[in-house]
């Protein structure tokens, strides 16, 4: 929120110690619809209960955004949409994949599409690697479910770990230029996107 704060002109709430407001939500709360915006990570052993799913599809239905981001491989993609399809059960709502000419790759910065960024636990230990499950993460899909109107509703940055380029730009200069930059870059897009669509 610093950077959105930095590198645009939104405003972002901050505490008395200048740090910026956020708000840990469960689905079941009240404050869900207070957020026109929530994120999800590693959602690939998440499990959606039945009052879960119904609060979720609800708070999307009214105008609320969900980015799903740090999971990896087929498995934890099989696993996910198992759950998003208690929300919106299959053929009432498509998932589809954003394409590099996506309006949302272009709202602030012109991006080609969502880097693979690797945790950077991960790129220490493989020695510079992005890939964390091998072949069967090496490509990063982008993929949304939108609403009858076009608008995204949930986004699924899937192979890819883009918070962590948030959460870790300060403990190494190499991963910064390497994955920080452009993942504020995408983080950024997204929201200016989500806000204005």
């Amino acid at each position: 929120m610093i950077r959105l704060a930095e590198l645009t002109k939104t405003r972002v709430g901050f505490d008395g110690s200048k740090r910026p407001e956020h708000l840990i939500v469960r689905l079941t709360d009240d404050e869900l619809f207070q957020c026109p915006f929530i994120m999800m990570q590693e959602v690939g052993s998440l499990f959606f209960s039945d009052e879960d799913a119904a609060k979720l599809r609800t708070y999307l239905l009214k105008g609320g955004f969900l980015w799903v981001d740090d999971f990896w491989g087929s498995y934890a993609w099989e696993a996910w949409a198992g759950q998003i399809r208690k929300v919106f059960p299959p053929g009432e709502y498509a998932i589809e994949d954003i394409g590099p000419d996506h309006p949302m790759l272009h709202s602030h910065f012109n991006l080609p599409g969502v880097p693979q960024i690797p945790s950077i636990n991960y790129w220490y230990g493989s020695g510079g690697g992005t890939s964390e499950r091998g072949s069967d993460s090496a490509q990063v899909h982008a993929r949304a479910i939108s609403d009858t109107g076009g608008r995204i509703m949930v986004l699924m940055t899937h192979n890819t770990d883009v918070s962590d380029s948030w959460e870790r730009e300060g403990d190494d200069p190499q991963y910064f230029l390497k994955f920080s930059v452009p993942g504020y870059q995408v983080g950024i897009n997204v929201l200016m996107y989500t806000m204005t669509h």
